[in-house]
């Protein structure tokens, strides 16, 4: 269950870290209060999951989803720029955090 929480709460950080970006500094109504939900939820999933997981192990697999997540999301919708490198770089930290998982 811990780990579920924790896939949830990554994609969570994604949803408030590019919330964050669309409020242009908190002007903007709607992806300010996305932004606040994204981030309590995103933060109460990751605690609950570090109540059983290792906090290393947790928090890097959390960090890894969110920035997986939120660049993607900017090269698919933000016109963010993509290359092959990009990409690989990319694929190499899906690896690295399904590598965590796998050695816990």
């Amino acid at each position: 269950m811990a780990w579920i929480v924790l896939v949830v709460s990554g994609v969570l950080e994604a949803v408030w870290a590019t919330a964050l970006g669309k409020s242009e500094g908190f002007s903007r109504l709607a992806p300010t209060v996305v932004f606040g939900v994204g981030l309590v939820l995103s933060m109460a999933g990751l605690a609950f999951a570090l109540r059983t997981l290792p906090v290393g192990t947790g928090y890097a697999v959390w960090v890894g989803i969110g920035a997986v997540l939120t660049v993607v999301y900017g090269m698919v919708f933000g016109g963010e720029p993509v290359s092959l490198l990009k990409l690989l770089l990319l694929a190499g930290i899906v690896g690295c955090v399904i590598g965590l998982k796998a050695l816990h």
